[in-house]
C-alpha cells in the first residue's frame, strides 16, 4: 500500500481546558521565558567579562595551583576491615 493511499482510522477530539488550567499553562510559559531570559543575561555578562580579562591579560593565576590545600595532611583514622 502506498503512503498517499493510507488512512489514519483514529479519530480525536479537542479537549477543552478550564480557565484555571489555561492561566496555569500561561504562568508555566511566562516562567520559562523568564528563566531563559535570565540564563542568557548571565551568559552575556560572563562572556563580556572574559573578553574584558583577555582585554587586560590578565593570568588566572601567579603561581601553579595545586590540588592539596597547604599544610599537614590530617590524621584519619584506619579503616575496619569487614
Amino acid at each position: 500500500m502506498m503512503a498517499d493511499e493510507m488512512q489514519i482510522s483514529e479519530s480525536f477530539e479537542i479537549e477543552r481546558l478550564k480557565p484555571f488550567a489555561v492561566a496555569v499553562e500561561i504562568v508555566h510559559g511566562v516562567g520559562i521565558a523568564l528563566g531563559l531570559s535570565l540564563f542568557w543575561t548571565m551568559e552575556a555578562v560572563r562572556d563580556r567579562v572574559f573578553r574584558l580579562l583577555d582585554r587586560v591579560n590578565a593570568r588566572p593565576r601567579t603561581r601553579p595551583a595545586s590540588a592539596f590545600p597547604p599544610g599537614q595532611p590530617r590524621k584519619r583514622p584506619p579503616r575496619r576491615a569487614y
